[in-house]
């Protein structure tokens, strides 16, 4: 079964989420994209940046790479998402 755009942007919120990565709790972009199949890591990185774009994901530039949290104004949208996702799981 294929991932539709909207099931990764869950899964990486879903994810993000279970963790408490909200507003100043970050972590690394590259983690986001463990969990996937490797041949989605290209759309997963597009996705992630849509997010960001979409003011979802709130961006933290370091030294050592991009961290990203959870915006928690955008909770309704974040709960949309998710919510999507876990209906590709039944």
């Amino acid at each position: 079964m294929e991932w539709a755009d909207k099931e990764i942007r869950g899964k990486v919120l879903h994810k993000l989420s279970r963790f408490g990565k909200f507003q100043h709790s970050h972590t690394a972009i590259e983690h986001l994209q463990k969990g996937f199949p490797p041949h989605l890591g290209g759309r997963v990185k597009e996705n992630i940046h849509e997010l960001k774009k979409e003011g979802i994901l709130l961006s933290k530039p370091t030294n050592y790479g991009e961290q990203v949290s959870i915006n928690v104004e955008m909770t309704e949208k974040v709960m949309e998402y998710i919510t999507i996702f876990l209906k590709r799981k039944e």
